[in-house]
């Protein structure tokens, strides 16, 4: 696919646009291979110049063209595979370009496309260009009128963004609908869909009094399954003027389900476009995880509205201006939807899983980067979940009061513009009257910060002092950092009565910085970070003793989680280290105290069972993996550590294990929300620490989950401990789940995935075949994900196998996929970044894997992933 290097993209060199579309007029006459796509946009020349207009076009046919009713000449404008050059506008001008698309040929699923026999649009970031000739950038902002014309038996309804005008029946069996969006928007946000769908149809009363009327549609026979969403997206509406004071604009609200689609979900003004995996829900077909998503990504979309449409984005460089604060809005909602600890707990574990990662490697960059090759390839967990993370530092700067009164001036002053982080983080300054110019440097300087924790206590003069220094590794072009801003949430607790004697909010700014506290007569337990105030990364020398006295008692119930965290990841990296060295563990001390605090907490009954199923559960391998510090450590040994942890909780604790997995195993009535969410994932906890056994003493206890199971949070869990296990369990198990629910698409992805994780030295060659099965659609990013995802995640002792099979067969599978749709291929390319953490051979596996991508002619998407992972 590469014919040219890719051009870099650098924010230094952004200049405003030179011409400006006030209006866009469109007209769509749908056909799967030949759509005729008629624009008309009332164009004028930016300042004074004479310079000749350029606009983006991939993939499009040319019809005709002319300005204010007249032909060009074909000396009057030229053609490039990437666009089209007009020379020498007018001032002002009317410009209609007609064109043609192909949309049943579209497999990169950006532009207009067909899913499943429907019409859709993607064309966030660059999409637009690909459904005609424009200047595809977001700070062209135009008002939009769309008429979409189409057969009405296939196409019986026809959707766009805004409100519908005027609706009816055209000769031949056609029929038309016209659009009109009152409101300024960047082309990225244009969506257009057709089709046949089932909806479901609600309203929602705004603060002013206005009734809202609110679709969602989706396939037919589905419209059951979109319920919880609905409810979601009224309990979103509420909330974001109860706790933002953001009403919604337009008169009518819609959402779309697709089951190709790239994103999770399109904010597209008025007119949302989900993945049907983040849509659809009932007990019997989605977890608890798929509730939990479908309720977060449906606020998410909705909050753009204001941040994201309303106010959009000057350049793609400001992605995070939009998406950290959504992602920052939406995580306040789930939190208080579903509890605000827990829900921090999942926040900074998705954090640490995916940014810290990033922040770590080979394709660590700031959140708000300073140069691209494919913007495609920045919606990363930096931007979001790394952005959002900046948000709630500023909020916790500046206090709720007056985080509020600048968000409130930025949305009344920047309304109907595209911004800035500039222009973001001015309208704090002048709200709260602080200097927040040193906060800036979160968004420029990639890397995550350490701060080193020392501590004195004076029993004389009953003192305590508190010294944090901060230093973040050098990361790609940038060697040296700046000391960050950060807020720092401190407690202190009695070492005898465990109780909390102080607690202070401090910001540290300077390199190095000490805190005193008074009338401490005891030297205290030190909680630090509390709620995670700050994206960093802690080095604490503490005893054991201090983690278990905050596993216990420790009030910030996230501190509480992080100390029994801490002190696993401690007995694991020295686990690992030993079974590499094959030498006897150092801390076998550490061990008795942990699984012993361990097991107080599965016989705690006071305990929320939520909390309880995370605090029992050790780190994940890629936790590990970081506190390895760098060392280049076998991925397998970390794995063999994690089981024996497991393996000792559920030895010493057999009994309690069992005896509570019996509790929960009592029916109840089903309930999405966060509590019965919480009895699940307890129980199915307990299932898993009880499958490290030895043996295969609870494969039937497995069996009985499986087969008994009314839902499918218990039901996936049951699944996945019997593909794990192997040989006949996982065969037997796989072979039942696929009969019952082989006519449900979703939830096939999770049978897919599910088999991707099977155990045994079979597991390449079973994964391999099931590519060829006739349920795999190599061009579903869904199934992808699942399937080649699901193995490189989810299978680590084979994807980590020394002889490189594993790695072989995800980049076989990575130039494959990137002949069809180079986004989903990017983002599983992904995954090699990690070959500098890894032991020498391996790492040795993976750069062969990189470069042979690289040698294969990848898009512009995968080169940039390739080339950055290997450090060229």
């Amino acid at each position: 696919m590469k014919t040219d290097t890719p051009v870099v993209t650098r924010l230094k060199d952004y200049k405003a646009p030179e011409f400006l579309t006030k209006t866009v007029d469109l007209k769509f006459e749908l056909d799967p291979t030949k759509t005729i796509v008629t624009s008309t946009c009332h164009i004028q020349r930016s300042g004074e110049h004479t310079k000749d207009l350029r606009l983006d076009g991939e993939d499009i046919e040319l019809v005709n063209i002319s300005i204010d009713g007249k032909p060009l000449a074909k000396s009057q404008y030229s053609t490039t595979k990437s666009g089209l050059t007009i020379k020498n506008p007018p001032k002002e001008f009317t410009l209609q370009i007609v064109n043609t698309c192909n949309p049943s040929k579209n497999t990169s699923l950006m532009g207009l496309y067909v899913s499943g026999g429907r019409f859709c649009t993607q064309c966030e970031a660059q999409g637009f260009r690909r459904i005609t000739y424009f200047q595809d950038q977001p700070d062209i902002l135009s008002t939009y009128k769309v008429r979409i014309e189409a057969n009405k038996q296939a196409y019986p309804t026809l959707l766009a963004n805004g409100n519908c005008v005027e609706e009816g029946d055209l000769e031949n069996g056609r029929h038309f609908a016209e659009w009109e969006d009152p409101f300024p928007k960047p082309c990225y946000l244009f969506a257009l869909v057709a089709g046949e769908f089932d909806n479901i149809n609600d309203s929602f009363v705004t603060m002013s009094g206005r009734t809202i009327p609110l679709d969602i549609y989706v396939d037919p026979g589905d419209a059951s399954r979109a319920e919880y969403a609905m409810d979601a997206l009224k309990r979103s509406m509420k909330w974001d003027e109860d706790v933002f004071g953001r009403e919604y604009d337009l008169d009518r609200f819609m959402i779309v389900a697709v089951r190709d689609f790239n994103f999770g979900a399109m904010e597209n003004k008025g007119l949302n476009i989900f993945n049907s995996s983040l849509l659809l829900a009932d007990e019997a077909s989605a977890t608890d995880h798929n509730f939990e998503s479908i309720e977060s990504v449906v606020a998410h979309e909705y909050f753009h509205n204001w941040t994201g449409n309303r106010i959009t984005c000057r350049d793609w460089f400001q992605l995070c201006l939009k998406e950290g604060f959504t992602v920052f809005r939406d995580q306040e909602f789930s939190a208080d939807q579903r509890g605000r600890a827990l829900q921090r707990i999942k926040d900074v574990k998705a954090l640490r899983a995916h940014q810290f990662v990033e922040d770590a490697g080979p394709l660590a960059h700031p959140v708000r980067p300073a140069s691209y090759m494919k913007i495609d390839n920045f919606y990363t967990a930096t931007v979001y979940n790394k952005g959002a993370e900046l948000i709630r530092m500023l909020k916790n700067i500046l206090g709720a009061e007056q985080f509020r009164a600048g968000c409130d001036l930025y949305f009344d002053s920047l309304d109907g513009t595209a911004a800035t982080v500039e222009d973001f983080i001015d309208c704090f300054e002048k709200s709260s009257g602080q200097d927040l110019s040193q906060f800036m440097r979160w968004y420029e300087q990639a890397g995550t910060p350490e701060v080193s924790v020392t501590t004195t206590h004076d029993a004389q003069q009953k003192s305590f002092r508190l010294h944090l220094a901060q230093k973040t590794p050098a990361t790609a072009g940038q060697p040296s950092k700046q000391p960050f801003a950060m807020p720092v949430d401190i407690g202190l607790l009695d070492r005898k009565t465990e109780r909390e004697i102080s607690r202070k909010n401090v910001i540290l700014k300077d390199r190095s910085a000490s805190f005193e506290f008074s009338d401490v007569p005891d030297d205290p337990v030190v909680s630090v970070f509390r709620q995670f105030s700050a994206p960093v990364n802690v080095n604490i020398d503490v005893p054991a003793s201090d983690r278990l006295v905050q596993m216990k008692s420790d009030p910030d119930l996230f501190n509480r989680w992080e100390a029994g965290q801490a002190l696993a990841r401690d007995l694991l990296v020295d686990l690992t280290q030993a079974i590499e060295s094959g030498r006897v563990p150092k801390k076998t001390d550490f061990l008795g105290m942990y699984v012993g605090a361990i097991g107080d907490i599965i016989r705690n009954p006071e305990i929320d069972n939520g909390f309880k199923s995370m605090a029992v559960t050790p780190p994940a391998d890629d936790a590990v993996l970081q506190a390895m510090k760098g060392q280049p450590t076998d991925p397998l040994a970390i794995r063999q550590a994690i089981k024996l942890l497991r393996r000792a909780i559920a030895e010493h604790h057999f009994d309690a294990i069992s005896a509570l997995y019996s509790d929960l195993s009592n029916p109840v009535d089903f309930s999405p929300d966060a509590a019965g969410a919480g009895r699940r994932a307890l129980r199915n906890t307990c299932l898993a620490l009880l499958a490290t056994l030895p043996g295969q003493q609870i494969a039937p206890l497995a069996r009985e989950q499986l087969q008994a199971a009314t839902n499918m949070t218990e039901e996936i869990a049951a699944l996945l401990v019997l593909t794990r296990m192997g040989g006949h369990h996982a065969q037997h198990a796989l072979s039942h789940f696929y009969d019952k629910w082989h006519g449900n698409p979703l939830v096939v992805d999770k049978w897919f995935a599910a088999n991707a994780q099977i155990g045994g030295r079979q597991a390449i060659a079973h994964v391999r075949k099931m590519t060829e099965h006739e349920d795999y659609k190599n061009g579903n990013p869904n199934r992808i994900r699942a399937l080649i995802g699901g193995f490189a995640a989810g299978n680590l002792e084979n994807f980590h196998r020394l002889d490189g099979e594993g790695y072989r067969f995800v980049a076989d599978n990575i130039i494959e996929i990137d002949r069809r749709n180079p986004q989903v291929a990017a983002r599983l390319a992904g995954v090699f970044g990690i070959w500098s953490k890894v032991d020498n051979r391996r790492a040795i596996l993976i750069q062969d894997e990189l470069r042979r991508i690289l040698k294969a002619k990848p898009s512009a998407n995968v080169m940039e992933i390739a080339t950055k992972s290997l450090g060229d």
